[in-house]
């Protein structure tokens, strides 16, 4: 296993030196050590609307300790401001908040969080032990009727669950056997190793295996009456009672209000709104290491509007942490501005294999130029001919990593023959392969000729998200057209962008390299073989694997055929050596085939900070999986020096 999950234990409460530290610190405001609540939730126990807090905490907290860091205990209150795109962004505060049942830490080891702790036998075996006295954010229990809701009524229920239990836990075909063992244990038991289990559990989009079934049963047939189901489905406009539960259990995208939760601030705006508002969860399960609970910010806002604003408007000081929307490219002019209005810029590292990658579409409806794609000669040609030292300087300002698309340096799988392979620059070598493969003839123009006669004219599709992604693809036409290759952008909106290449009808496409360019043997490399519709190389191979054979094309390519025996061979390791052993023969032959061309990786993305917000690392790692962007950071202990008018 990544780490032995073990019971968490209480920490030590005495003052830290940084605590010391802190309350000498005459501009900053010093936090009371002895309040261990929100003043904002002291006022509603006085009032009578809430427990007092040792009512509210489990038995047993998630304790976190600030002390030996760069972190400090922090002071209540205060609004965290963020600017989003639209309304589908709201789900950034369920990544950005990153409470799950385990987490991972910024080791990326993975610890218990929601889950006190857990018992693991060969990755088969999980035994769950809850916190108790854990409470959702309305206040009611959460115990193990929450799991024995999700697995039985949910997952089991055709009309909530299409298709069964998600491929995270079905990894040789079935999913697990589950057991109450009592109101805060639960089991659950594979007849093989689930090594996938974990880390879903613990992603930037967390598997969801507990549900509020207090809440959720009156949208369940099983457990309404049938005639008001009826009228609460028409009230809402939905076709069915499926449908109504699906709206109401909706928490990645956290729109219904009413959906008690488990996260550090919960939903109080119903949707459609231009400013969406997050209040903190009053039963939250995290306490600084002197008792006091978290999160320490009152109230975050997202306030929505055009992405193409969000550099300016954060440059106005209208957002308090800023990295969303925010590109390398607006780095200068933030810089510019930052004394002015009370932030500062950071740049953190991205975790992506490459910033921008090109993916030929190996299943492209084209025969003939499905056959071109497929050779591998042909893929190295175009690798070879981009000038990455080229667009490092005009593009990132020597500040990238020319690469390949694989795993960073920071990762311990990294081999510097992964990330150099077929990256030279050599125009010679690119046209000599193109010779060899059959591509030898010319148009006037210098652009080679298929071998029907056609030109070999490419087009290159793209969301049209960044003109980062252009500026590079225009450099890149510059060289391959030396080579005979001619490109021609297009940027379509995102959805169609997708649609076609699930189609077949896309030659190549632009999209960032691997996820999860961070990865140990434990995670698993899925990435690299054909698993799944949404790889843009391979989208019908992946869709058969994704569908258990039912649709798309099992994989012809003997290269892709070996990636998918070696993830299924990764399912099945024993040992920490063997899934070291299959990741490294996966990686090689990425490396040599090139099923995706990377171009640099390793690039800074920029972070706004308001001058007032604290405990937000200087240097961090800005990526989605694993790291949730802010979340493995714990913004639940973000906080405000309230000597400031910003967090008013």
């Amino acid at each position: 296993m990544m780490l032995a999950l073990i019971r968490s234990a209480l920490t030590k409460t005495t003052m830290t030196l940084a605590a010391l530290v802190l309350l000498a610190m005459p501009s900053l405001a010093a936090p009371d050590l002895a309040q261990k609540q929100a003043p904002m939730l002291t006022e509603k126990v006085s009032a009578g609307e809430l427990p007092p807090l040792d009512r509210r905490l489990p038995a047993n907290p998630k304790v976190v300790d600030l002390s030996g860091s760069s972190r400090e205990p922090g002071a209540y209150g205060g609004t965290w401001n963020m600017l989003m795109k639209d309304q589908k962004d709201i789900r950034m505060m369920t990544i950005f908040s990153y409470a799950r049942l385990v987490g991972f830490n910024t080791d990326f080891d993975l610890e218990p969080d929601i889950l006190e702790s857990i018992d693991i036998e060969d990755d088969r075996v999980f035994t769950m032990h809850l916190r108790p006295g854990h409470r959702w954010s309305d206040g009611h229990p959460f115990t193990s009727e929450d799991f024995r809701y999700w697995y039985e009524d949910v997952a089991l229920n055709e009309k909530l669950s299409r298709g069964g239990f998600p491929p995270e836990m079905r990894p040789h075909g079935n999913g697990p056997a589950f057991e109450v063992i009592d109101e805060t244990t639960i089991r659950y038991t594979w007849a093989e190793a689930n090594p996938l289990f974990l880390p879903a559990l613990a992603g930037p989009r967390p598997l969801e295996i507990a549900m509020p079934a207090h809440y959720l049963k009156q949208f369940h047939e099983r457990y309404q009456d049938a005639d008001k189901l009826a009228k609460m489905v028409e009230d809402e406009g939905v076709k069915d009672w499926g449908s109504l539960h699906r709206r109401m259990a909706r928490s990645y995208r956290p729109e219904n209000p009413d959906l008690p939760t488990l996260m550090p601030w919960r939903s109080i705006t119903t949707p459609p709104a231009e400013r969406f508002v997050f209040e903190r969860n009053p039963y939250f399960h995290r306490t600084d290491e002197h008792g006091r609970q978290l999160p320490y910010i009152d109230t975050v806002t997202l306030s929505t509007g055009s992405s193409s604003l969000i550099p300016a408007k954060t440059g106005t000081g209208e957002s308090d942490l800023q990295g969303r929307y925010i590109r390398f490219d607006d780095y200068t002019f933030l810089k510019a501005t930052e004394k002015q209005r009370g932030y500062s810029v950071r740049l953190w590292e991205t975790g992506k294999g490459s910033q921008i990658a090109l993916y030929p579409n190996l299943n492209y409806e084209d025969p003939v130029w499905r056959d071109i794609f497929r050779d591998v000669r042909f893929r190295r040609a175009l690798s070879l001919a981009i000038n990455r030292e080229e667009i490092n300087q005009a593009i990132y300002y020597g500040l990238a990593r020319v690469s390949a698309n694989t795993v960073l340096p920071k990762s311990k799988l990294y081999k510097p023959e992964y990330a150099n392979a077929w990256t030279a620059f050599d125009l010679e070598k690119a046209n000599a392969l193109l010779d060899e493969m059959g591509l030898d003839k010319r148009a006037r123009d210098g652009v080679r000729l298929l071998p029907d006669g056609r030109r070999a004219e490419i087009i290159v599709a793209s969301a049209g998200e960044s003109t980062e992604e252009s500026d590079v693809i225009q450099l890149i036409h510059d060289t391959w057209l030396a080579a005979g290759i001619k490109i021609y952008p297009r940027s379509s909106q995102r959805d169609i962008f997708r649609r076609r290449v699930f189609a077949g009808q896309t030659m190549i496409s632009v999209w960032p390299g691997y996820d999860n360019a961070l990865p140990t043997a434990d995670f698993s490399p899925n990435e690299l073989a054909p698993t799944t519709q949404q790889q843009l190389q391979w989208p019908a191979w992946g869709l058969n694997t994704e569908s258990g054979g039912e649709n798309g094309e099992a994989p012809e390519l003997p290269a892709a055929k070996r990636l998918l025996e070696l993830y299924t061979s990764w399912l099945e390791a024993g040992s920490m050596a063997q899934k070291t052993a299959i990741w490294h023969e996966m990686l090689k032959i990425h490396a040599d085939e090139v099923f995706a061309i990377g171009i640099v990786n390793g690039t800074s993305q920029p972070i706004v900070v308001s001058n007032h917000l604290h405990n937000v690392p200087e240097n961090g790692l800005y990526t989605y999986d694993p790291g949730a962007y802010f979340g493995i950071y714990q913004p639940d202990t973000f906080w405000f020096d309230q000597t400031s008018s910003n967090p008013s």
